[in-house]
């Protein structure tokens, strides 16, 4: 574990680790409020204790009507401050630095006014989801409850933000051309929207504060994931955390016999166009995978997520030559909904089990 244990630095955040537990929503823990739980500042305590060196909160929506599900956390509004600032002080009284990933869901929003670049229709977890076109004035709207979400997680106690700008969601579909078919400033082309809420969040929070992104690394091809990478970096980005991008509408590609998933190498030629800090995820299942994804990537964090609900300990786990278990890819992630019958925490339990008894 050459790299995966060495602390680095980020801006002003210093960082023990180069493992990154990536944004998850846990459905069925807030309501319609939007307002923060005891469930939800357990987990995020919990997860600290673990050992990551970095954790972002998971995607918590900026406006009521981009919610991707009725019951995810919200940071639309001031009073909903106090319940953020109780997970970001539980994960810094563990010595953790915490963002926070803040986000719109456009087309494939919960609600009925879906909203788009463009007009568009699409299939979304085997539901038609149709948005109509934004105008101007409310893509203004927007990057300003983009703006005013990073004020609201400075002043709770957050050292950054993350920017959703993948997996399909509002600022995935203007970066996407086969989306994105407007031919005004808000072109998929010129970014403009991104560069709005960057330019206005630098001038609602201090310089130290981290503002990263989420970013398509095939959106729709890696070409162009490569092109908004060098553009984020020109605008003065502190991060990109790559992933998948709008997929109903991208070529993800991987070389053949390559070792890990596209996301992954879409993380290796993001890193190889760009200096800033490069995070690489998915599949990630064990030390040594982590380990090796980090030299093959070049990339300066690499990210852990399904085997962390698994096993909140993982990094210490691994740390300390353990084995931290796996998840096992149900077809639906029971976990986010009953964490108490996830079958790969079963089965680490079973296999820690019999260990002692053998021994």
């Amino acid at each position: 574990m050459d790299r995966l244990f060495t602390s680095w630095q980020l801006k002003d955040v210093k960082i023990r680790n180069r493992i990154c537990v990536p944004p998850m929503v846990c459905f069925g823990w807030s309501d319609d409020s939007g307002q923060v739980t005891e469930k939800n500042v357990n987990h995020y305590r919990a997860i600290a204790k673990g050992g990551a060196g970095l954790i972002i909160q998971e995607a918590t929506c900026i406006d009521r009507r981009g919610r991707l599900s009725p019951d995810q956390l919200g940071i639309w509004d001031d009073a909903q401050i106090p319940g953020l600032s109780r997970i970001a002080d539980a994960v810094h009284e563990e010595g953790v630095p915490v963002f926070i990933q803040i986000h719109h869901a456009g087309v494939i929003a919960s609600g009925e006014d879906r909203v788009c670049p463009s007009e568009y229709t699409c299939l979304h977890k085997g539901v038609e989801k149709h948005a109509r076109k934004l105008s101007v004035e409310e893509i203004h709207m927007i990057e300003d409850e983009f703006i005013q979400a990073a004020r609201r997680a400075y002043e709770a106690g957050y050292d950054g933000v993350e920017l959703h700008g993948c997996h399909s969601y509002l600022l995935s579909q203007f970066m996407n051309r086969r989306v994105n078919k407007r031919t005004d400033e808000y072109n998929a082309e010129d970014m403009l929207i991104v560069e709005r809420i960057l330019a206005g969040i630098r001038k609602v929070t201090p310089s130290s504060f981290v503002v990263g992104i989420r970013l398509g690394a095939f959106e729709p091809a890696i070409e162009d994931g490569i092109v908004h990478a060098i553009r984020l970096e020109q605008l003065g980005i502190d991060f990109i955390n790559v992933s998948y991008g709008f997929s109903q509408e991208a070529d993800q590609i991987r070389p053949e016999g390559y070792p890990f998933a596209a996301a992954v190498y879409g993380a290796k030629r993001i890193r190889e166009a760009v200096s800033v800090p490069v995070f690489a995820v998915y599949g990630i299942q064990n030390g040594d995978m982590a380990e090796r994804a980090l030299a093959d990537t070049g990339a300066d964090m690499i990210n852990v997520g399904r085997g962390i609900l698994v096993n909140y300990n993982w990094a210490n786990d691994v740390k300390e030559g353990k084995d931290p278990g796996k998840c096992l890819y149900c077809k639906r992630c029971i976990w986010r909904n009953q964490t108490d019958v996830c079958a790969g925490q079963k089965l680490l339990m079973k296999n820690r089990m019999q260990r002692e008894r053998m021994e």
